[in-house]
């Protein structure tokens, strides 16, 4: 059974930054963060695709969350700076997304068969 444990969510200031860490029972070619907000659908924030050493952003986060995998330690990391308010959201992480016969994760979330508990992230003044 695949477990995933998010950590490293809490309150911040508009402007700050958070760290956010999923401990994985085991690495897969396509891992990624989502979120969502009460009454939205979730949605992707940024994958990692193992099989061609690729990430990818949703515009709304491109240039201030970045991604990364440390495959040793089982571990998916989501570094968030400059947050916004609109940032505030319950932070998923996922793992087990479907490769496409390009190589290339897909990024809508019924495409990931393993995901944890959450962590609630807070942008506030």
């Amino acid at each position: 059974q695949v477990q995933l444990v998010e950590t490293g969510g809490g309150s911040v200031e508009p402007g700050g930054s958070l760290t956010l860490s999923c401990a994985a029972s085991e690495i897969f070619d396509c891992m990624g963060w989502f979120r969502q907000v009460p009454g939205k659908e979730r949605r992707w924030v940024a994958i990692a695709n193992r099989h061609n050493q690729n990430e990818g952003y949703h515009e709304d986060v491109l240039g201030r969350f970045t991604i990364s995998t440390d495959t040793a330690k089982k571990m998916l990391h989501l570094q968030m700076n400059n947050l916004k308010s609109d940032d505030t959201a319950m932070y998923y992480c996922a793992a087990g997304g479907e490769l496409s016969q390009w190589g290339y994760c897909y990024i809508g979330p019924e495409n990931y068969p393993h995901w944890g508990q959450g962590t609630q992230v807070t942008v506030s003044s």
